[in-house]
């Protein structure tokens, strides 16, 4: 066991490459420090336990720690406790999770300031870990709400036991401008690492200017543009734009939004959603015969995170909070209306049924003025999960 502080050294003894436990909890070990040992972690592909309980990620070393887990597949238990991984950082460890780590038996995330979208990505990647034993998310920021879809998730799972205690839930976190400040600590200790990263940054930015000056600039080729009327329709949504698309208006949406990124994909699927109209057949399949296409593309892509497209949604509809102060769509009945078809579809995983309908139960402001679109969606969420 090691006891020492670390800053951003690799420890020798992790880089013999057989270490099978590693416990290093208390040590104050900053996101750099993290960040070397996540680094180290890659090669020991035989580590099974993995405790770093009490030590200070934040969100860089979270998502370094994240990018080791991949390699790690052996893997049984991370006690990432206490260590402040924050939502982003979260969500990184949720998809390495979901990607791999075969046997995990224990995942504790308590105590990390996460939210309640991270916390529901976390629930939904832990799905198909048949030998899990606990997933312990206590004394986060969820707030009761979401406790309670976090509960209705696992349920939905069959794994409402493996969830630990929430008793010390902190609840929703409040608004607040100055959501950097907590990270002033990390910063102070990283002043000599930035100033080589402003050297390499300024040295970047004079070869750039050099080559532009000289018309020699290489780099690598941008994505191909969007055919204008795609790029207009996802820009400001109509009807008239959808229709002018064409019978090959799934085909060049589909083409045209990176289902790779849960958040684009549901934002799109909002913007096409919005056009719905139920008593304009023309349109209402033309909206349908897209949202298919692209959610199909996506649900079926092995790297897309189903998880992450719901929780994207959720915080678009203004249903739950994101650290991120994404700001809420207008929401339209053709929003719900959407939805409605596209959680009967096969291609629209089971255990998201539960979710949603939980958040679609709350008293929502935001969902107001789509009393009928909300209640019959809420019948259909109702009806489709008890025939799961």
């Amino acid at each position: 066991m090691f006891t020492g502080r670390l800053r951003s050294e690799i420890p020798p003894a992790l880089l013999i490459g057989s270490m099978e436990e590693v416990h290093m909890p208390q040590n104050g070990i900053n996101h750099a420090g993290v960040t070397a040992l996540a680094e180290a972690m890659q090669h020991n592909p035989g580590l099974r336990i993995l405790n770093l309980n009490d030590n200070t990620f934040t969100e860089k070393g979270a998502i370094a720690m994240a990018q080791a887990l991949k390699h790690l597949r052996s893997i049984q238990v991370i006690n990432f406790g206490d260590c402040l991984v924050r939502p982003e950082g979260a969500k990184a460890i949720a998809a390495s999770v979901s990607e791999g780590l075969p046997i995990l038996k224990e995942l504790n995330l308590s105590y990390g300031e996460i939210t309640e979208d991270a916390a529901l990505v976390v629930a939904q990647a832990v799905k198909d870990k048949d030998q899990l034993e606990k997933l312990d998310l206590n004394g986060n920021c969820i707030g009761e709400d979401g406790c309670r879809a976090l509960k209705v998730a696992m349920e939905a799972m069959n794994m409402s036991e493996l969830l630990g205690s929430l008793s010390d839930d902190e609840g929703e976190p409040e608004d607040d401008d100055d959501d950097d400040e907590d990270e002033d600590d990390d910063e102070e200790e990283d002043d000599d690492e930035e100033d080589v990263d402003e050297e390499e940054v300024e040295e970047e930015e004079e070869e750039e200017e050099e080559e532009e000056s000289t018309g020699n600039k290489f780099s690598t080729p941008q994505s191909a543009p969007r055919p204008p009327e795609v790029s207009s329709f996802l820009s400001f949504p109509s009807p008239d734009k959808l229709l002018k698309l064409g019978p090959t208006r799934a085909l060049l949406i589909e083409q045209q939004v990176d289902v790779s990124d849960a958040a684009k994909t549901a934002e799109a699927f909002l913007k096409i959603a919005s056009v719905y109209k139920e008593d304009n057949n023309e349109v209402k399949n033309a909206v349908l015969d897209s949202i298919d296409g692209l959610l199909r593309k996506a649900f079926t892509s092995s790297s897309f995170q189903g998880y992450s497209f719901v929780s994207s949604l959720l915080v678009l509809l203004g249903l739950i909070k994101s650290e991120d102060k994404v700001k809420p769509v207008i929401v339209v009945p053709g929003h719900l209306q959407a939805l409605e078809h596209v959680v009967r579809q096969d291609y629209f995983p089971k255990e998201s049924v539960a979710v949603l309908e939980a958040f679609m139960s709350r008293n929502n402001k935001t969902l107001e003025p789509c009393g009928n679109a909300k209640n019959n969606l809420q019948s259909t969420l109702q009806r489709v999960r008890s025939q799961s």
